[in-house]
Protein backbone atom coordinates (compact mmCIF):
# COMPACT_ATOMS: atom_id res chain seq x y z
CA UNK A 1 0.00 0.00 0.00
CA UNK A 2 2.81 2.43 0.91
CA UNK A 3 4.64 1.66 -2.32
CA UNK A 4 1.45 2.33 -4.30
CA UNK A 5 0.89 5.64 -2.50
CA UNK A 6 4.51 6.66 -2.99
CA UNK A 7 4.32 5.79 -6.68
CA UNK A 8 1.11 7.77 -7.19
CA UNK A 9 2.58 10.74 -5.32
CA UNK A 10 5.73 10.60 -7.45
CA UNK A 11 3.65 10.51 -10.64
CA UNK A 12 1.58 13.48 -9.44
CA UNK A 13 4.72 15.42 -8.54
CA UNK A 14 6.24 14.64 -11.95
CA UNK A 15 3.11 15.86 -13.74
CA UNK A 16 3.02 19.08 -11.70
CA UNK A 17 6.70 19.77 -12.32
CA UNK A 18 6.21 19.14 -16.05
CA UNK A 19 3.25 21.52 -16.21
CA UNK A 20 5.12 24.20 -14.28
CA UNK A 21 8.17 23.77 -16.51
CA UNK A 22 6.09 24.19 -19.67
CA UNK A 23 4.30 27.25 -18.24
CA UNK A 24 7.63 28.78 -17.30
CA UNK A 25 9.04 28.15 -20.78
CA UNK A 26 5.96 29.68 -22.41
CA UNK A 27 6.01 32.74 -20.15
CA UNK A 28 9.74 33.20 -20.82
CA UNK A 29 9.12 33.21 -24.58
CA UNK A 30 6.26 35.67 -24.14
CA UNK A 31 8.47 37.91 -22.01
CA UNK A 32 11.03 38.11 -24.81
CA UNK A 33 8.35 38.62 -27.48
CA UNK A 34 6.03 41.12 -25.79
CA UNK A 35 6.74 44.71 -24.84
CA UNK A 36 6.48 48.18 -26.27
CA UNK A 37 7.55 46.57 -29.57
CA UNK A 38 5.84 43.29 -30.44
CA UNK A 39 8.23 40.69 -31.85
CA UNK A 40 6.78 37.82 -33.94
CA UNK A 41 7.91 34.37 -32.80
CA UNK A 42 9.30 33.70 -36.26
CA UNK A 43 11.58 36.75 -36.02
CA UNK A 44 12.52 35.80 -32.46
CA UNK A 45 13.53 32.34 -33.60
CA UNK A 46 15.75 33.80 -36.35
CA UNK A 47 17.50 35.96 -33.76
CA UNK A 48 18.06 33.11 -31.32
CA UNK A 49 19.56 30.75 -33.93
CA UNK A 50 21.73 33.55 -35.35
CA UNK A 51 20.15 33.54 -38.81
CA UNK A 52 21.50 35.98 -41.39
CA UNK A 53 17.90 36.88 -42.23
CA UNK A 54 17.29 38.31 -38.74
CA UNK A 55 16.49 42.02 -38.56
CA UNK A 56 19.50 43.77 -36.92
CA UNK A 57 17.24 46.11 -34.94
CA UNK A 58 15.20 43.20 -33.56
CA UNK A 59 18.44 41.36 -32.81
CA UNK A 60 19.67 44.29 -30.73
CA UNK A 61 16.33 44.56 -28.89
CA UNK A 62 16.34 40.86 -28.03
CA UNK A 63 19.98 40.48 -26.99
CA UNK A 64 20.54 43.81 -25.28
CA UNK A 65 17.17 44.28 -23.54
CA UNK A 66 14.64 41.44 -23.65
CA UNK A 67 16.83 38.42 -22.82
CA UNK A 68 18.72 40.03 -19.89
CA UNK A 69 15.40 41.19 -18.44
CA UNK A 70 13.76 37.76 -18.79
CA UNK A 71 16.73 35.92 -17.29
CA UNK A 72 16.89 38.42 -14.43
CA UNK A 73 13.22 37.79 -13.62
CA UNK A 74 13.86 34.04 -13.81
CA UNK A 75 16.74 34.14 -11.31
CA UNK A 76 15.21 36.79 -9.05
CA UNK A 77 11.91 34.94 -8.74
CA UNK A 78 13.67 31.68 -7.83
CA UNK A 79 15.92 33.43 -5.30
CA UNK A 80 13.15 35.33 -3.52
CA UNK A 81 10.85 32.30 -3.34
CA UNK A 82 13.54 30.01 -1.90
CA UNK A 83 14.58 32.74 0.51
CA UNK A 84 10.98 33.04 1.66
CA UNK A 85 10.62 29.26 2.06
CA UNK A 86 13.76 29.15 4.20
CA UNK A 87 12.47 31.98 6.39
CA UNK A 88 9.08 30.31 6.86
CA UNK A 89 10.76 27.05 7.84
CA UNK A 90 13.15 28.64 10.34
CA UNK A 91 10.49 30.80 11.98
CA UNK A 92 7.74 28.18 11.48
CA UNK A 93 5.57 31.07 10.45
CA UNK A 94 3.69 31.07 7.10
CA UNK A 95 3.88 34.87 6.88
CA UNK A 96 7.65 35.16 7.30
CA UNK A 97 9.67 36.34 4.32
CA UNK A 98 13.23 37.56 3.61
CA UNK A 99 12.51 41.16 4.48
CA UNK A 100 11.51 40.48 8.10
CA UNK A 101 15.24 40.35 8.85
CA UNK A 102 15.74 43.91 7.67
CA UNK A 103 17.49 43.02 4.40
CA UNK A 104 15.11 45.20 2.39
CA UNK A 105 15.41 48.11 4.81
CA UNK A 106 19.21 47.84 4.90
CA UNK A 107 19.39 47.93 1.12
CA UNK A 108 17.06 50.94 1.07
CA UNK A 109 19.32 52.74 3.52
CA UNK A 110 22.39 52.16 1.35
CA UNK A 111 20.63 53.45 -1.76
CA UNK A 112 19.14 56.39 0.16
CA UNK A 113 22.59 57.48 1.31
CA UNK A 114 23.88 57.42 -2.29
CA UNK A 115 20.90 59.00 -4.00
CA UNK A 116 19.65 61.37 -1.28
CA UNK A 117 22.84 62.43 0.51
CA UNK A 118 26.02 61.89 -1.52
CA UNK A 119 24.78 62.65 -5.00
CA UNK A 120 24.80 66.26 -6.15
CA UNK A 121 21.98 65.09 -8.37
CA UNK A 122 20.73 61.55 -7.92
CA UNK A 123 19.43 61.16 -11.46
CA UNK A 124 22.56 62.56 -13.11
CA UNK A 125 24.83 60.42 -10.94
CA UNK A 126 23.20 57.11 -11.77
CA UNK A 127 22.99 57.95 -15.46
CA UNK A 128 26.69 58.79 -15.80
CA UNK A 129 28.01 55.61 -14.18
CA UNK A 130 29.25 52.56 -16.08
CA UNK A 131 27.24 49.33 -16.31
CA UNK A 132 24.05 51.11 -17.38
CA UNK A 133 24.19 53.60 -14.53
CA UNK A 134 23.41 51.04 -11.83
CA UNK A 135 26.83 50.00 -10.46
CA UNK A 136 26.96 52.42 -7.52
CA UNK A 137 23.32 51.74 -6.63
CA UNK A 138 23.96 47.98 -6.63
CA UNK A 139 27.03 48.36 -4.42
CA UNK A 140 25.19 50.66 -2.01
CA UNK A 141 22.18 48.33 -1.76
CA UNK A 142 24.39 45.28 -1.24
CA UNK A 143 26.43 46.97 1.48
CA UNK A 144 23.25 48.18 3.21
CA UNK A 145 21.76 44.68 3.11
CA UNK A 146 25.03 43.23 4.42
CA UNK A 147 25.02 45.76 7.27
CA UNK A 148 21.50 44.74 8.37
CA UNK A 149 22.35 41.06 7.87
CA UNK A 150 25.50 41.28 10.01
CA UNK A 151 23.52 42.74 12.91
CA UNK A 152 20.89 40.01 12.78
CA UNK A 153 23.34 37.15 12.26
CA UNK A 154 25.45 38.33 15.22
CA UNK A 155 22.46 37.39 17.40
CA UNK A 156 21.40 34.29 15.43
CA UNK A 157 23.22 31.77 17.64
CA UNK A 158 22.46 33.52 20.95
CA UNK A 159 18.68 34.09 20.91
CA UNK A 160 15.64 31.98 20.08
CA UNK A 161 13.67 32.14 16.84
CA UNK A 162 10.92 34.50 18.01
CA UNK A 163 13.44 36.92 19.53
CA UNK A 164 15.32 36.95 16.23
CA UNK A 165 12.10 37.67 14.35
CA UNK A 166 11.30 40.59 16.66
CA UNK A 167 14.88 41.86 16.32
CA UNK A 168 14.57 41.84 12.52
CA UNK A 169 11.28 43.74 12.64
CA UNK A 170 12.63 46.35 15.06
CA UNK A 171 15.73 46.77 12.90
CA UNK A 172 13.51 47.32 9.86
CA UNK A 173 11.52 50.00 11.69
CA UNK A 174 14.69 51.75 12.91
CA UNK A 175 16.32 51.78 9.46
CA UNK A 176 13.03 52.84 7.87
CA UNK A 177 12.90 55.82 10.25
CA UNK A 178 16.41 56.89 9.17
CA UNK A 179 15.43 56.60 5.49
CA UNK A 180 12.31 58.69 6.14
CA UNK A 181 14.42 61.45 7.73
CA UNK A 182 16.78 61.43 4.72
CA UNK A 183 13.79 61.67 2.39
CA UNK A 184 12.36 64.59 4.36
CA UNK A 185 15.48 66.70 3.80
CA UNK A 186 16.19 65.52 0.24
CA UNK A 187 15.67 67.55 -2.92
CA UNK A 188 12.78 66.69 -5.23
CA UNK A 189 14.92 65.31 -8.08
CA UNK A 190 16.81 63.07 -5.68
CA UNK A 191 13.55 61.75 -4.27
CA UNK A 192 12.38 60.85 -7.77
CA UNK A 193 15.50 58.74 -8.37
CA UNK A 194 15.08 56.95 -5.04
CA UNK A 195 11.38 56.29 -5.65
CA UNK A 196 12.19 54.82 -9.08
CA UNK A 197 14.61 52.34 -7.47
CA UNK A 198 12.12 51.46 -4.72
CA UNK A 199 9.47 50.43 -7.29
CA UNK A 200 11.57 47.40 -8.32
CA UNK A 201 12.80 46.69 -11.84
CA UNK A 202 14.14 43.63 -13.69
CA UNK A 203 15.26 45.63 -16.72
CA UNK A 204 18.27 47.32 -15.13
CA UNK A 205 20.55 44.26 -15.07
CA UNK A 206 22.90 44.17 -18.06
CA UNK A 207 24.88 41.20 -19.35
CA UNK A 208 28.03 42.49 -17.64
CA UNK A 209 26.18 42.67 -14.32
CA UNK A 210 24.56 39.31 -14.96
CA UNK A 211 28.00 37.69 -14.81
CA UNK A 212 28.00 38.55 -11.09
CA UNK A 213 24.26 38.31 -10.42
CA UNK A 214 23.65 34.81 -11.86
CA UNK A 215 26.58 32.98 -10.17
CA UNK A 216 25.76 34.56 -6.78
CA UNK A 217 22.11 33.50 -6.98
CA UNK A 218 23.01 30.05 -8.33
CA UNK A 219 25.41 29.47 -5.45
CA UNK A 220 22.74 30.38 -2.88
CA UNK A 221 20.17 28.10 -4.54
CA UNK A 222 22.62 25.18 -4.65
CA UNK A 223 23.58 25.62 -0.99
CA UNK A 224 19.92 25.58 0.02
CA UNK A 225 19.45 22.13 -1.56
CA UNK A 226 22.23 20.70 0.61
CA UNK A 227 20.24 21.51 3.75
CA UNK A 228 17.05 19.68 2.74
CA UNK A 229 17.11 17.09 5.54
CA UNK A 230 18.02 19.68 8.15
CA UNK A 231 15.15 21.89 7.02
CA UNK A 232 12.68 19.01 7.33
CA UNK A 233 13.89 18.41 10.88
CA UNK A 234 13.79 22.10 11.85
CA UNK A 235 10.20 22.28 10.64
CA UNK A 236 9.30 20.08 13.61
CA UNK A 237 11.25 22.20 16.10
CA UNK A 238 14.83 22.70 17.20
CA UNK A 239 14.56 20.11 20.00
CA UNK A 240 13.52 17.46 17.49
CA UNK A 241 16.37 18.47 15.18
CA UNK A 242 18.87 18.22 18.05
CA UNK A 243 17.60 14.72 18.86
CA UNK A 244 18.54 13.69 15.31
CA UNK A 245 22.08 14.96 15.78
CA UNK A 246 21.58 18.21 13.87
CA UNK A 247 23.28 21.26 15.34
CA UNK A 248 20.19 23.42 15.24
CA UNK A 249 21.71 26.82 16.03
CA UNK A 250 24.53 26.44 13.53
CA UNK A 251 22.10 25.20 10.87
CA UNK A 252 19.77 28.11 11.59
CA UNK A 253 22.71 30.51 11.13
CA UNK A 254 23.60 28.93 7.76
CA UNK A 255 19.98 28.98 6.58
CA UNK A 256 19.53 32.62 7.56
CA UNK A 257 22.79 33.55 5.83
CA UNK A 258 21.77 31.80 2.60
CA UNK A 259 18.27 33.31 2.66
CA UNK A 260 19.55 36.80 3.31
CA UNK A 261 22.25 36.59 0.64
CA UNK A 262 19.63 35.48 -1.92
CA UNK A 263 17.26 38.29 -0.96
CA UNK A 264 20.04 40.87 -0.61
CA UNK A 265 21.48 40.02 -4.02
CA UNK A 266 18.12 40.45 -5.73
CA UNK A 267 17.41 43.67 -3.84
CA UNK A 268 20.81 45.08 -4.75
CA UNK A 269 20.38 44.48 -8.46
CA UNK A 270 16.61 44.78 -8.91
CA UNK A 271 15.37 46.89 -6.01
CA UNK A 272 13.03 45.75 -3.23
CA UNK A 273 10.45 43.31 -4.62
CA UNK A 274 7.69 42.25 -2.26
CA UNK A 275 5.22 39.35 -1.94
CA UNK A 276 7.17 36.83 -4.05
CA UNK A 277 8.91 35.42 -0.98
CA UNK A 278 5.58 34.71 0.70
CA UNK A 279 3.32 33.80 -2.24
CA UNK A 280 5.52 31.25 -4.05
CA UNK A 281 6.09 28.90 -1.06
CA UNK A 282 2.36 29.06 -0.24
CA UNK A 283 1.45 28.06 -3.78
CA UNK A 284 4.03 25.27 -3.69
CA UNK A 285 2.55 23.77 -0.53
CA UNK A 286 -0.99 24.09 -1.87
CA UNK A 287 -0.27 22.50 -5.25
CA UNK A 288 2.06 19.70 -4.08
CA UNK A 289 0.38 19.13 -0.69
CA UNK A 290 3.61 18.26 1.08
CA UNK A 291 6.01 19.75 3.61
CA UNK A 292 9.08 17.91 2.26
CA UNK A 293 11.74 20.37 1.20
CA UNK A 294 13.11 18.04 -1.50
CA UNK A 295 9.82 18.83 -3.30
CA UNK A 296 9.14 22.34 -2.03
CA UNK A 297 12.54 23.80 -2.95
CA UNK A 298 12.41 23.08 -6.72
CA UNK A 299 8.67 23.78 -6.74
CA UNK A 300 9.21 27.19 -5.13
CA UNK A 301 11.97 27.97 -7.64
CA UNK A 302 9.69 27.22 -10.59
CA UNK A 303 6.65 29.00 -9.18
CA UNK A 304 8.68 32.01 -8.03
CA UNK A 305 10.27 32.38 -11.47
CA UNK A 306 6.88 31.99 -13.14
CA UNK A 307 5.26 34.67 -10.97
CA UNK A 308 8.21 37.03 -11.48
CA UNK A 309 8.08 36.71 -15.28
CA UNK A 310 4.29 37.09 -15.36
CA UNK A 311 4.49 40.17 -13.13
CA UNK A 312 7.13 41.67 -15.41
CA UNK A 313 4.97 40.88 -18.44
CA UNK A 314 2.06 42.79 -16.91
CA UNK A 315 4.35 45.68 -15.93
CA UNK A 316 5.57 46.15 -19.51
CA UNK A 317 2.39 45.07 -21.27
CA UNK A 318 1.86 46.33 -24.84
CA UNK A 319 0.01 49.61 -24.99
CA UNK A 320 1.75 51.21 -22.02
CA UNK A 321 4.03 54.12 -22.79
CA UNK A 322 6.16 53.29 -19.74
CA UNK A 323 6.81 50.35 -17.43
CA UNK A 324 4.45 50.07 -14.46
CA UNK A 325 5.91 49.74 -10.93
CA UNK A 326 6.84 46.08 -10.48
CA UNK A 327 6.01 46.09 -6.77
CA UNK A 328 2.44 47.14 -7.56
CA UNK A 329 2.04 44.15 -9.89
CA UNK A 330 3.58 41.63 -7.47
CA UNK A 331 1.27 42.94 -4.73
CA UNK A 332 -1.80 42.49 -6.95
CA UNK A 333 -0.71 38.92 -7.78
CA UNK A 334 0.72 37.94 -4.41
CA UNK A 335 -1.89 39.26 -1.98
CA UNK A 336 -4.83 37.17 -3.33
CA UNK A 337 -2.57 34.09 -3.46
CA UNK A 338 -1.61 34.51 0.19
CA UNK A 339 -5.22 35.08 1.28
CA UNK A 340 -6.44 32.05 -0.68
CA UNK A 341 -3.63 29.86 0.64
CA UNK A 342 -4.34 30.83 4.24
CA UNK A 343 -8.04 30.06 3.80
CA UNK A 344 -7.69 26.78 1.90
CA UNK A 345 -4.73 25.22 3.68
CA UNK A 346 -6.37 23.51 6.64
CA UNK A 347 -3.17 21.89 7.76
CA UNK A 348 -1.09 25.02 8.40
CA UNK A 349 -1.03 24.43 12.12
CA UNK A 350 0.25 20.90 11.62
CA UNK A 351 2.93 22.07 9.19
CA UNK A 352 4.16 24.96 11.32
CA UNK A 353 3.54 23.53 14.75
Amino acid sequence: MNRTNNRSSSNRFLKLFSILGLLLLASFCLSVSLGSTLLPLSELWKVLIGSNEANPIITQIVWDFRLPRAFTALFAGAALSVSGLLMQTIFRNPLADPFVLGVNSGASLGVAIVLLVLAPSGVALTQNLELSGQLLVVIAASLGAAFALSIVLSFAQRVDVMSLLILGLMLSYAIGAIVSILMFYAMAERLQSFFTWSFGEFGNVTWSQFKVFAPAISLGLCLSTILVKSLDALLLGENYAESLGIRAKRTRFLVLAIASILAGGVTGFCGPIGFLGIAAPHLSRYLFKTAEHRILLPASMLIGSLIAILADLLAKAPGFDSVLPLNAITALIGAPVIIAALIKQRNLKRMFG
